[in-house]
């Protein structure tokens, strides 16, 4: 990602981005919550995974290399890529 100031070509976006637990391996901290809730009462829970969702908002030149810097700081920031998986679940300009 880029530590340079926006030039005045750049463009606003938001990106949505959901980072979970790879499938294959357990997920201890939504095992607790599917537990605690049936000691609660809540009754029907069968299973549940625990992730993280970040908003982010970055300027680009356009919205192609907006995903790269989003896919960037999936890769070298915000994802342990052996354990968890990501999705960019939207990417939109702002006016």
């Amino acid at each position: 990602m880029r530590g340079n100031p926006p030039k005045a070509n750049d463009m606003r976006f938001k990106a949505e981005i959901d980072i979970m637990p790879r499938k294959e391996l357990l997920d201890p901290q939504g095992k607790t919550v599917a537990k605690s809730a049936g000691q609660l009462g809540i009754t029907g829970v069968q299973s549940v995974r625990i992730g993280k969702h970040i908003s982010m908002e970055i300027e680009a030149d356009s919205k192609e290399d907006a995903r790269q810097q989003v896919e960037e700081a999936c890769h070298k920031l915000l994802a342990n890529l052996i354990m968890e998986q990501y999705e960019i679940t939207r990417l939109e300009a702002l006016s």
